[in-house]
């Protein structure tokens, strides 16, 4: 029999979650009686009898789900949150929120902390927290051997990690072509982060033009160092290319703010929206319909993405099968900065 044998030890062995342990030494119905029968037999297996402490500690873990969010006051990300913890909120769990900024150390630590709460599991909102780099990955791995590891539109190829995503390159390209499709082919591309979502939409923009047999120019892949809330900057930025000689009469951008500022841009060069200059954003955010003239955009289903999350978290604590990844379309949604077809 193995000494000190804990319930973290039992999650391990029998492939599944702290939570799904919990409900199996505590009665608990909703667990698919094959999975149950897995976790008896690694208990009686290595001859696990729960103490008292045992159980109260898979009571005291089974309702708690860590939320990582880089910057609550981005619109995206806290309305992320909101509906995660809203729908976790109605299946019985209480949510423990870190945000950690972008510096990837803390991040680190955040996760560290959260693990240390003994969560059930852990949701990554947005993609800032994946890196190019696999190895700068490790710490969300090593996660993954303790808890299930769910992210919001990024994905990692690891066993416990579950992606719920939209297809950024794909709608990028769709919205690029949308605009080539109308003769329309000095088209920038406008980012402001290097996250695995923000390259994405640059390689659709990219496959865009190779769709319809054109060469993608690269100084059209314009990186804005500042936030894309300084629409000020944003213009300024556009001015700058404008005077270096780079000509463009549209712009595809990352985010909604970073196209608030190109339509600023426009309408103070004196150019026309939709005939002398287009203008596609991205998210559907609310600010959308806030500006004159109001912002194409694509609708990336962000209360779909985060429901659907939620409901892949709570399967899989269930003990239940779950696909790995699950992928929706974005939606262009027409408005007055570009034209009709």
């Amino acid at each position: 029999m193995k000494k000190n044998m804990n319930i973290y030890d039992i999650s391990r062995l029998a492939g599944v979650s702290t939570a799904t342990v919990s409900r199996v030494i505590n009665g608990t119905d909703n667990v698919k009686q094959s999975t149950r029968d897995r976790v008896l037999n690694v208990m009686e297996q290595f001859g696990y009898t729960p103490n008292a402490f045992a159980r109260g500690l898979g009571l005291n873990t089974m309702n708690s789900i860590g939320i990582m969010c880089a910057d609550s006051s981005d619109i995206y990300l806290s309305k992320a949150v909101y509906y995660i913890e809203g729908q976790l909120r109605k299946n019985g769990y209480h949510c423990i929120l870190t945000c950690t900024g972008y510096e990837r150390e803390q991040q680190k630590k955040s996760l560290s902390m959260l693990l240390a709460q003994h969560v059930d599991c852990i949701i990554l909102v947005g993609s800032v927290f994946i890196d190019k780099d696999e190895a700068n990955n490790d710490h969300i791995y090593n996660a993954a051997n303790s808890v299930p590891v769910m992210l919001l539109n990024a994905t990692l190829e690891h066993d416990n990690i579950y992606c719920v995503m939209c297809d950024d390159q794909l709608a990028t390209q769709d919205a690029t072509i949308s605009l080539i499709e109308k003769d329309i082919k000095n088209i920038l591309y406008l980012y402001n982060t290097q996250t695995f979502s923000a390259l994405r939409k640059a390689a659709g923009y990219r496959r865009a033009f190779e769709t319809k047999g054109l060469i993608c120019d690269e100084r059209y892949l314009q990186f804005y160092k500042g936030s894309s809330q300084d629409i000020d900057g944003i213009f300024d930025f556009l001015i700058r290319l404008s005077n270096k000689g780079l000509v463009f009469d549209s712009v595809v951008a990352s985010d909604d703010f970073l196209a608030i500022g190109a339509v600023k841009y426009a309408l103070r060069q004196g150019l026309k929206i939709p005939d002398d200059f287009s203008v596609i954003g991205y998210n559907n955010s609310v600010i959308t319909a806030c500006c004159e003239p109001e912002l194409t955009s694509v609708d990336n289903h962000l209360e779909l993405l985060c429901n659907t999350l939620v409901k892949v978290c709570m399967t899989t604590l269930s003990g239940e099968a779950t696909p790995n990844k699950t992928i929706f379309h974005g939606t262009l949604v027409h408005r007055s900065t570009t034209k009709t077809a």
